[in-house]
């Protein structure tokens, strides 16, 4: 990881200030004083900051995040707030999202610092369950809902989606169950039948549901039962 990433997303610093901090010789690693702020470093490498060591985390960590509509749940900074921001700056260090979830999609969002347990939750292979609550902006009749339910061809694809599981919750409600997840799947199954996803609510990954007590914004960690169910 960039040296003055890793300063911006773990530390609470902005990254023109990392930067500065880089560049006038502030940040050490081991006794080396670095003034690249591209220097490539590992996360779990101790850093000192005008001569305080700062927090360096042992260990796997693993969170639950509700997330706001709003946030990015990538690491880039893309104009917008990151999820990882509604984190201490030590509880944030060096996590990344296992999977992501759009700009303006709200719900569950995992993070995590353990890359073989976030593939495990996102490679196509295992095939992982998420639930989706869904506002759509008309009606959907029930012929719609069984395409769902069969699969549908996504534009510029070649390949149907897998058969999803759908729940009718109301004339423009509904709770959508998928088992991939392509680029903005949810949202491009719905077009594919002719219709468009206004709000768009993650429920659960895999075993593992949104704690109803989390309000927007709010996360904690995740229990020894909740990591081991992937």
């Amino acid at each position: 990881m960039r040296l003055d990433k890793l300063l911006s997303h773990a530390h609470g610093l902005t990254r023109s200030t990392a930067q500065r901090a880089i560049r006038s010789g502030r940040i050490q690693l081991a006794s080396e004083v670095v003034r690249d702020p591209a220097r490539q470093v590992d996360p779990a490498e101790p850093i000192t900051f005008d001569g305080k060591t700062l927090f360096a985390p042992s260990g796997p960590r693993y969170f639950m995040l509700h997330k706001p509509a709003g946030y990015l749940s990538t690491t880039e900074d893309g104009g917008h707030p990151l999820a990882l921001d509604l984190l201490t700056p030590a509880d944030r260090y060096g996590l990344h999202s296992a999977g992501r979830l759009d700009l303006d999609t709200t719900g569950l969002l995992l993070l995590t610092d353990d890359g073989q347990w976030s593939h495990r939750i996102t490679s196509p292979r295992h095939h992982c369950a998420k639930d989706y609550r869904l506002q759509l902006a008309e009606p959907i009749a029930d012929e719609a809902l069984d395409q769902l339910r069969q699969g549908v061809l996504l534009r510029g694809e070649e390949q149907p989606t897998r058969p999803a599981e759908v729940e009718r919750l109301g004339s423009a409600e509904l709770r959508l169950t998928i088992f991939e997840g392509r680029y903005h799947q949810v949202k491009r199954m719905v077009a594919a039948v002719g219709n468009r996803v206004v709000t768009l609510h993650r429920e659960r990954i895999g075993p593992l549901r949104l704690d109803p007590t989390l309000a927007p914004g709010g996360y904690r960690p995740l229990t020894a039962e909740e990591i081991a169910a992937f």
